[in-house]
């Protein structure tokens, strides 16, 4: 490849970067706070409320559903809303964002559930606010879970990332496309893929490790 291609992955990659990182964050601030209410409104939880716990599960249920590019065109109004457009990186944050908080709050959910209701009914006998046992007791205790469950998001949402490279979302799918595939440049299309892999390999080292420290601690 040539300098100016290397320049054009590299700019690609930052694109990438940035679409993921902005698209995570705000999965993990959504993501958790609705996997709480789905675990503590159910019924046996210290906040029943079964109609609209059941309410939010399916709109959680129904965007999991959707497959990431036919919600990426469905979202395109919305987009356009809040953006001003339905290119770029900016634009692909909003389905990214849309597509990855329902799919982490659901794996958050069943990292919450696991955490051993004999801990939860000791704070209870102990007088603990209802807001502490979740703060102190099941966040706490679901975070290697809930850590492991992000890796895996953040790894699917860099696939995402690329399909979004195919509306022109910009990053590394948009340079596969256009300069790997339509023009037939092999060496680019593997060099993508390269970078691709390498960046799945660190998230996914980076989320193990984090796990394995915070179970050991």
């Amino acid at each position: 490849m040539s300098a100016a291609m290397y320049n054009r992955l590299w700019l690609a990659l930052l694109d990438t970067i940035q679409m993921v990182g902005m698209s995570a964050l705000i999965a993990l601030m959504i993501g958790i706070p609705v996997a709480v209410f789905l675990v503590v409104s159910a019924p046996g939880g210290f906040f029943e409320a079964p109609r609209l716990n059941r309410a939010v599960a399916a709109v959680v249920n129904g965007f999991r559903a959707t497959p990431f590019i036919v919600l990426l065109v469905a979202l395109l109004p919305l987009t356009r809303f809040l953006t001003g457009t339905t290119i770029g990186v900016w634009a692909a944050i909003v389905p990214l964002s849309i597509s990855a908080t329902p799919f982490f709050a659901r794996i958050a959910e069943v990292s919450l559930r696991e955490v051993d209701k004999g801990l939860i009914e000791a704070a209870q006998a102990m007088g603990c606010r209802k807001w502490h046992i979740v703060r102190h007791v099941l966040l706490p205790e679901a975070l290697p879970g809930i850590v492991g469950g992000f890796t895996i998001t953040v790894v699917t949402m860099i696939g995402a990332s690329a399909m979004a490279g195919a509306v022109g979302a910009g990053g590394l799918g948009d340079m596969a496309i256009r300069y790997g595939y339509q023009r037939f440049d092999t060496a680019v299309m593997i060099a993508v893929i390269v970078v691709l892999i390498a960046m799945v390999t660190i998230v996914q080292f980076a989320g193990d490790y984090t796990v394995r420290r915070l179970r050991n601690r």
